[in-house]
């Protein structure tokens, strides 16, 4: 199994090992950090621990950790310059696997800027990315995304992540990949295998999002043996628990 979207600079080294044991194999640990930044020089520092230590700090518990890094649209800083020219670097070197996470979150004109220039990146490396949407005015906030992605990348390389019932039909349509995040106040169990049921398992990744807000870090491996319990197809079940990540990041 593979849980696409977590932070793993927020949780124990104890989750690690519930999530190895579980049979999760690996997981894309995202950019994030819940308290404002200032200076991009403490953000550079905050990603590149990610980068580092929180890898080496999970293989130890047998955990493999993939790296998405970006600027979170709530650490929008006013001078990001020195990130984007550590992400081409990371990109060349084939140290991250996607750009990410990345988004809007109150749609102010520094959050804007910093994601188009992300997406520009992206679309000049063909790199994927991940795209967050907020908790509060998810719908306002995705619609201004998904006006500003198609003047900036293709669909096609962009996951949408934290979909709910709510704007699932404002994106099922395009060619983005679609994250189901599978956490307290987003969505559970029983409401990602009802999303999966109407719309097919094709287009579709899952996480747990586990970071300093509440968490379950075995989200993922309960939904993949809820399915099994159900009787769902096991080619099914397997896009959904790995394949498709492992088709989509290239891991």
């Amino acid at each position: 199994m593979i849980d696409t979207h977590i932070h793993a600079d927020a949780r124990s080294s104890e989750d690690f090992r519930k999530m190895y044991l579980s049979g999760i194999d690996s997981a894309i640990t995202c950019s994030y950090y819940p308290y404002k930044i200032d200076a991009e020089n403490i953000l550079l520092n905050h990603l590149n621990r990610i980068l580092e230590y929180d890898t080496k700090r999970a293989s130890q518990y047998g955990l493999d950790l993939k790296v998405a890094l970006g600027i979170h649209p709530t650490n929008s800083i006013e001078n990001p310059q020195m990130i984007f020219d550590e992400m081409y670097k990371w990109i060349e070197n084939d140290q991250i696997v996607a750009i990410g996470e990345i988004g809007l979150e109150d749609l102010t004109e520094t959050e804007i800027d910093i994601f188009k220039k992300q997406l520009d990146i992206a679309d000049e490396t063909n790199s994927k990315v991940i795209i967050h949407t907020p908790r509060k005015n998810k719908l306002e906030v995705l619609n201004v995304i998904l006006d500003i992605v198609p003047q900036h990348l293709d669909e096609s390389q962009a996951v949408i992540d934290h979909i709910n019932h709510d704007i699932i039909e404002e994106v099922i349509d395009n060619d983005y990949m679609l994250g189901l995040t599978v956490q307290p106040q987003k969505l559970d169990v029983a409401g990602a295998i009802d999303i999966l049921d109407n719309y097919g398992f094709d287009n579709f990744l899952l996480n747990s999002d586990m970071s300093n807000k509440p968490s379950d870090p075995l989200s993922v491996a309960k939904t993949i043996r809820e399915l099994t319990r159900l009787g769902y197809k096991k080619s099914n079940i397997d896009k959904i628990s790995h394949k498709n990540a492992e088709d989509y990041f290239k891991i």
